[in-house]
């Protein structure tokens, strides 16, 4: 018995290296799809940008009715927003965790706009497909201190009361 619990414990060191490197190696490949995701963005690459997503993916905006499933309503979006140009995103930090399986991540990353220095939260779900991580939902939102939510809070009131 001693011998099986032995044997159990040793190869269970010999092959947690080989997952955490597998993890290491993953992670490396999301961060490479969320930068080339952002760089596809800025440069208004529509066939790029949205060649990082599932077949069913989805994109969450920051306006509350803005759930994009990929077909046909995020793509249409995009390209035609792209003709005028893309928008620019640099990811400060980005946490990534995984399935026990390792087939799918979950994400989120703190970003900043290019364009007007906002602060914005990406986060979402990639999923391992044959073999390339893509991305399955995708939701941006607006970072806003504490102190200062009622405010906003009812910024958006008034805005919503609007429409």
């Amino acid at each position: 018995m001693k011998r099986i619990i032995l044997s159990v414990f040793a190869l269970g060191l010999l092959i947690s290296p080989a997952l955490s490197q597998s993890f290491a190696d993953d992670e490396k490949a999301i961060i490479a799809v969320l930068d080339d995701f952002h760089d596809a963005a800025a440069k208004a690459d529509k066939d790029r940008y949205l060649g990082h997503f599932t077949d069913d993916g989805v994109f969450l905006g920051t306006d509350e009715w803005e759930r994009w499933p990929l077909h046909p309503d995020f793509t249409d979006y995009v390209a035609k927003r792209f003709e005028n140009g893309g928008w620019s995103y640099h990811s400060e930090k980005k946490m990534i965790a995984f399935s026990k399986d390792g087939s799918v991540a979950w994400f989120d990353e703190t970003s900043i706009s290019n364009r007007n220095g906002g602060r914005f939260r990406g986060s979402g779900v990639l999923e391992k497909v044959d073999g390339t991580w893509k991305i399955a939902q995708y939701v941006l939102s607006f970072l806003v201190y504490n102190e200062v939510g009622g405010d906003v809070s009812k910024i958006i009131d008034g805005e919503r009361a609007k429409r």
